[in-house]
């Protein structure tokens, strides 16, 4: 128990935020492909990934390397095998539905394709029957039917009423969102009521429905009409909506889609739960199981420095941190990732002492900061200065015995330097880089850099870190 409450209390906002982005990308994969075969062999590599991890804790390590094996090929297996049913899915979705949108899975949906068909099939004056059962049995009203139980869709039921396909002059029976049967007879009406131009198609529908609670929609060939037969009647429906309503109405609709959507959005909350819950104990797995402790010396960083001011001196110049987390991220750890960084924004000249907390310090996801040494740092600051320093040659080497150095002058011979006070005002002349004095010949200029120690000293503005110095050298016989 103490051990869940240290997990607890150590996560940082950076962690859950991991955790809730990864879960949410799990459950847009489920919404995304719930009742695909790509997302029940996704289930079975999840399952096969918990067998892993199992197998690892139990020491069983050609298990867990073989189970490891076939969880990699079967992710490239998914990929390849189900390319065009992954490419389906995502090419019948735009990118707002594809990142938060969730599509309902209601009847409704075989009613649009109903009314999509029905309409398609009378602007092309290709005549259909279709019968949707009400709760009467009608086995004994209709006759030579022939048996086809297959899922609704448009090519389907355009292609049953194809003029050329051997079934297309007999009805279509259909429930929830099968083709039941195909080509079968319905029951002429005897009614004198019906208009003269109205056929055998339409006399069918209306004899089912005066003997029955059956709806019935009859698509003329000749007119390119919609008509729905119920209660005894014929109705023209123009309109794509009307249609809609009339169907689910009929097909209760209304009712069915409040269960469906209440188990829907329970299934939904569930996959959403199980999502977070799933990622989370991944993440505590990866991130926390298995812990290593490792000890990382790293160079402390100074920020927000007055310009005005200048380090003057520091006490350490490296913190050792002991850190914990799990193997593999201790050694995936790369050194711009853990930073200790000191803000020097309220610091006045002089010493200043600052103790390096968890907020000076910058961990990967996953990694806890068990220790600092050492805790505390002084850092001496001093306001920055210029002072003009005159320059010197700094010789090294010796001169050949049969030369004498007669004459040697610097240009410019002075230099502003930019430093610390406390620094500048100790010094009185500034030394150019050594230059070797054995290489000298009679007479001849040689160019070289002012030589800043210590290193926080800077050339000011308008002088040269650079000088020339003119030399002239006799014979000792002369």
């Amino acid at each position: 128990m103490d051990r869940l409450i240290y997990l607890l209390t150590s996560l940082r906002w950076q962690d859950l935020v991991d955790i809730a982005l990864v879960s949410y990308i799990l459950f847009r994969f489920y919404v995304l492909f719930r009742g695909t075969n790509a997302f029940r062999v996704l289930i079975g590599m999840a399952l096969l990934w918990f067998f892993q991890q199992m197998a690892v804790s139990l020491g069983l390590i050609v298990t867990s390397w073989v189970v490891q094996g076939i969880v990699t090929l079967g992710a490239f297996i998914i990929i390849v095998i189900f390319r065009n049913e992954i490419r389906s899915v995502l090419q019948a979705r735009n990118l707002r539905s594809i990142l938060w949108g969730i599509s309902s899975k209601t009847v409704l949906s075989v009613i649009e394709i109903i009314v999509q068909s029905v309409r398609e099939m009378a602007q092309n004056h290709c005549g259909a029957l279709l019968v949707f059962p009400g709760k009467e049995d009608l086995e004994e009203v209709i006759q030579s039917g022939i048996a086809w139980n297959g899922r609704i869709s448009r090519e389907m039921i355009l292609s049953i009423f194809w003029p050329n396909n051997p079934v297309h002059d007999g009805a279509a029976i259909i429930r929830g969102d099968q083709v039941v049967q195909v080509s079968a007879i319905l029951p002429l009406s005897r009614s004198d009521d019906i208009p003269s131009y109205y056929g055998t198609r339409h006399r069918a529908a209306l004899g089912l429905a005066e003997v029955s609670d059956a709806l019935v929609i009859a698509v003329s060939e000749e007119r390119g009409d919609v008509v729905v037969a119920r209660k005894s009647g014929l109705q023209v429906v123009k309109q794509k909506r009307r249609l809609e309503q009339i169907l689910r109405e009929h097909m209760g609709v209304a009712a069915r889609r409040g269960r469906d959507a209440r188990r829907e959005k329970l299934q939904l909350v569930a996959a959403a739960l199980f999502s977070v819950i799933f990622i989370t104990g991944v993440w505590f797995s990866v991130s926390r199981g298995g812990h290593t402790l490792v000890s990382l010396d790293v160079p402390v960083e100074y920020t927000n420095r007055d310009p005005a001011m200048q380090i003057v001196s520091t006490s350490v110049n490296t913190v050792s941190l002991e850190l914990e987390g799990s193997g593999a991220l201790i050694k995936s750890i790369k050194p711009d990732q853990v930073q200790v960084k000191l803000d020097l924004k309220q610091a006045k000249v002089g010493l200043n002492t600052f103790s390096i907390t968890p907020k000076n310090i910058s961990l990967p996801p996953g990694i806890i900061l068990k220790g600092v040494t050492p805790s505390v740092v002084d850092v001496e600051l001093d306001v920055l200065m210029k002072k003009k320093l005159p320059v010197q040659i700094d010789w090294v080497g010796r001169l050949p015995d049969h030369f004498i150095l007669t004459q040697a002058s610097v240009v410019p011979e002075a230099v502003k330097v930019i430093g610390a006070r406390r620094i500048l005002e100790k010094m009185t002349t500034i030394y150019t880089e050594k230059v070797p004095i054995d290489n000298l010949k009679l007479q001849g200029t040689i160019t070289v850099n002012v030589a800043l120690h210590p290193a926080s000293l800077k050339i000011a503005s308008g002088s040269s870190e650079k000088v020339t110095i003119t030399y002239q050298t006799r014979l000792r016989n002369q």
